[in-house]
């Protein structure tokens, strides 16, 4: 039984749905104002690739990911650049689109635009109102935290805390410093919408729980997003009535050891680090950490990365296509079945590789290189061509087969030193060459 850990019991536990015959998950996604950086793709991989283990598991999964189309953020790169909020939504959008297909992450089912549903948000608002736990001042709306005796529950805020913490230049107009917008107005020249309070627009926290409601219902199985915003904004969600039986969050993406910043000038873009390396080399160090842990990238983190998939993919070369054999892929699902454990499955991948390196019987080969590709596809590895693969990066495999070719053609003529020279020469390529009847194989080293 799959299991995972839900941030609101502190606990791991078995995921077992509201509804055995459909599964429901809600990943908060981007606010549309710059291009994404590596923060940004780590939940997407990590929701993708529990994504597809759910639909092993479930007969229907429903995933949404929305997209924050009105900010604060980006009514300012507007003003910046002095274009539309609708331009600088559609840029970036499309934008984060074509990097997360870079990596390899499926579009999810549903992916909700905050204004598609500005009337939903309304209604939601009114609602709010009506039950005491909202209320309206100064053209805003907002949410009344006292009224929810059990705020602060996801994420252990002490509430004398959160309300200390607030005492920071309070808006004269809330009756709690800990009270947050559910709707605020609009200046003049900004995105805004007619309502009972005036023109203006949702707060941010408004727009998760009302597409939530829209798209799957009062209450869903997982709710996820990066660790960030399990306060204020998933405590605030559940405040607003958004009820999920699992809140799933990933840890922080730090650059050697640092947070990454404008101010430090180490925010590391997609974009920039597919100028480096192929995608799924991006996506395989972003699931080398388990993912409620902190990932730290490093100068070498995609360096490892390519090479790790050079091994793999080295274990595919020539493989012909057979089915695989459950039994061999069972540690990679085993691993991701205990609370999506990642760098086990990736461990176990690499111990299939090494059965199809070391097997001398050409049908269980085939076999363990079937179940190293199946098991790939569970992680959104391994499913290129090794040809294509080879080509997209630094392994010259043209040079390497010729090198290996020449020092096979050594061997034969027993030509010892020549073999052991062209052997280093390999080496120093980041290959290893392994002779085991009759033939020479090789392989990228770890």
């Amino acid at each position: 039984m799959l299991r995972l850990y839900n941030s609101m019991t502190r606990q791991v536990e078995p995921l077992v749905p509201h509804d055995a015959e459909h599964l429901r998950m809600y990943v908060c996604g981007p606010t549309v104002y710059s291009f994404a950086h590596i923060g940004n793709a780590r939940p997407a991989v990590v929701f993708d690739v529990l994504a597809k283990l759910l639909r092993q598991s479930f007969p229907r999964v429903s995933y949404a990911r929305n997209i924050t189309d009105v900010d604060d953020k980006i009514i300012a790169a507007a003003a910046a650049d002095g274009t539309s909020c609708e331009d600088v939504a559609a840029r970036f959008t499309a934008a984060y689109h074509a990097d997360l297909d870079a990596l390899g992450a499926a579009a999810p089912d549903i992916e909700p635009r905050a204004t598609d549903h500005i009337a939903p948000m309304i209604a939601m608002i009114e609602e709010l109102i009506a039950r005491g736990h909202a209320y309206p001042a100064e053209g805003h709306v907002l949410f009344h935290v006292p009224s929810c005796p059990t705020y602060g529950r996801l994420s252990g805020a002490n509430p004398d805390e959160m309300r200390a913490g607030a005492r920071v230049e309070v808006a004269p107009w809330k009756r709690d410093p800990r009270d947050f917008v559910l709707w605020k107005p609009s200046k003049a020249g900004q995105p805004g919408w007619q309502s009972t309070w005036g023109t203006g627009r949702p707060g941010w926290h408004i727009e998760c729980s009302a597409m939530i409601r829209e798209h799957l219902g009062d209450r869903i199985d997982i709710h996820g997003g990066g660790i960030d915003l399990r306060f204020p904004h998933h405590e605030n969600e559940i405040a607003q009535g958004t009820e999920a039986r699992f809140w799933v969050h990933n840890g922080h993406v730090t650059v050697s050891g640092a947070k990454m910043s404008k101010s430090l000038g180490n925010v590391l873009l997609v974009r920039d680090l597919l100028a480096e390396a192929p995608g799924e080399a991006i996506r395989y160090a972003l699931l080398t950490a388990h993912y409620r842990q902190p990932l730290d990238w490093t100068p070498d983190t995609l360096r490892a990365a390519r090479t790790a998939l050079d091994r793999l993919y080295g274990a595919l070369r020539g493989a012909p296509s057979v089915a695989p054999k459950a039994e061999d892929m069972a540690a990679v699902l085993d691993a991701l079945k205990d609370d999506l454990n990642t760098p086990k499955a990736l461990a176990a991948l690499h111990a299939l590789a090494g059965q199809v390196h070391a097997s001398a019987d050409a049908e269980r080969q085939a076999e363990l290189a079937a179940a190293l590709k199946t098991a790939g596809s569970l992680l959104g590895l391994l499913q290129q061509d090794v040809t294509a693969w080879a080509q997209s990066g630094v392994l010259d495999t043209t040079r390497i087969e010729a090198l290996v070719d020449e020092r096979a053609q050594a061997r034969n003529a027993r030509d010892w030193d020549r073999a052991d020279a062209l052997r280093d020469e390999l080496a120093e390529l980041g290959v290893d060459v392994e002779d085991a009847s009759g033939e020479s194989r090789w392989r990228a080293r770890v």
